[in-house]
């Protein structure tokens, strides 16, 4: 594994990075409670277009979001399917899956490497890229699990 990410927060020097369409993005992996593989999800209807479904893990019922979509990616069959895998985010007492395309590195940093967003991105108020990280000639889009899974405060429901 290669050291490289963190924010100024305790504990958040580890990020788990993955892959979804070309780019590399990472969550703090306080916040990834599992990586599972992508199964059979029960639609529901009326739901936002990026929420693929919802499914039952150890007693929960756990809605899975599309990661392409919920990150203004274009909708597109990943490069390798047997690669697809469900990363299981947790925040407060919600939990969130999020699809990806490939599961990558346990990624280390003590934050001085982390930019902020492109200031078109900043200013999106639901955008979940929290910072930017400069890895292995390209970058890692870092995300904020809280607004990724679209919730306001510790209390709220995820939309």
């Amino acid at each position: 594994m290669n050291a490289v990410a963190t924010t100024s927060e305790p504990n958040s020097g580890h990020w788990l990075s993955f892959q979804i369409g070309s780019q590399l993005y990472a969550a703090p992996l306080v916040e990834v409670s599992e990586v599972i593989r992508a199964g059979e999800l029960t639609p529901v209807p009326g739901s936002a277009p990026d929420l693929l479904g919802i499914r039952h893990l150890r007693g929960r019922i756990v809605p899975v979001l599309d990661g392409r979509l919920r990150l203004g990616l274009p909708a597109s069959p990943a490069a390798d399917p047997a690669q697809v895998r469900v990363v299981m985010l947790s925040h407060g007492s919600h939990q969130v899956g999020l699809r990806v395309d490939e599961v990558g590195e346990l990624l280390n940093t003590d934050g001085t490497e982390i930019a902020p967003p492109p200031p078109d991105r900043a200013s999106r108020r639901d955008d979940p890229v929290s910072g930017i990280l400069n890895w292995q000639g390209g970058f890692v889009a870092l995300l904020d699990v809280r607004r990724l899974c679209r919730l306001s405060g510790e209390n709220d429901d995820a939309a």
